[in-house]
């Protein structure tokens, strides 16, 4: 405990004393002691100590719960993560219109889900896949030849989604078995025919036409003739 700094009248016969915190830990912060005095006594007593952040003190920050720390990812296995009673993602399954059938009977006879996405919850989805790593704006999307809606492997997802998403069934492809985009595209698609060749053309031979040769020609030829001179 250092100089002192200050105090505060907390109320009546109570007064709070400030001190300098000199243990270098605890930078920026102060000791605070409460001191009182009972009706009609003579005696001031100490009603409380605690260390107390002060300008400039290192604190922790602010705690966060745990299900709004969880990143995609987090989940390991034996894991758990219970969604609210309350999520907006989710509406009763008899409730949603995705199909013309009769969801009320079917969730009765206990065919059907409990909860299925709810129209905020599938447009969510819709957002966080098409901004992914299998929507259309990624550098292998633009360098496919076509997109995914044009591909052979690509299975359309049923319902409102199928618009805009669908499955890579290519088992070559590097989102096999992932949900991927209708305008995503990568190098595998089915129709991609034309294929780079891997053998290089050999360069066109390099000719003097400015230079020449000295040959010596010191034989008669078949015909007689005289022999050649230099050439």
């Amino acid at each position: 405990m250092g100089e002192h700094l200050g105090f505060d009248n907390e109320g009546d016969r109570i007064v709070t004393h400030y001190f300098e915190c000199l243990d270098r830990a605890y930078r920026g912060w102060r000791w605070a002691v409460t001191v009182t005095r009972a009706s009609r006594a003579r005696v001031v007593t100490v009603s409380e100590t605690v260390l107390l952040p002060g300008a400039g003190a290192l604190l922790a920050p602010r705690w966060v719960p745990w299900n709004e720390r969880l990143r995609p990812g987090d989940l390991g296995v034996g894991d758990l993560l219970p969604a609210e009673a309350d999520d907006d993602r989710l509406v009763p399954g008899f409730a949603s219109a995705e199909e013309d059938i009769d969801k009320q009977m079917i969730f009765e006879l206990g065919l059907g889900r409990a909860r299925v996405l709810s129209v905020l919850g599938r447009d969510l989805a819709a957002r966080r896949w098409r901004a992914g790593e299998a929507g259309p704006h990624t550098p292998i999307a633009h360098a496919a030849p076509a997109q995914c809606s044009t591909c052979g492997f690509y299975w359309p997802l049923a319902g409102a989604l199928g618009l805009g998403f669908g499955v890579c069934a290519n088992e070559y492809a590097p989102d096999d078995g992932r949900v991927v985009s209708a305008d995503h595209g990568c190098g595998a698609h089915s129709e991609a025919t034309t294929v780079p060749s891997m053998v290089m053309d050999p360069a066109p031979p390099i000719l003097d036409d400015m230079g020449y040769d000295l040959i010596e020609s010191g034989s008669v030829d078949e015909a007689g003739s005289e022999p050649l001179g230099h050439a």
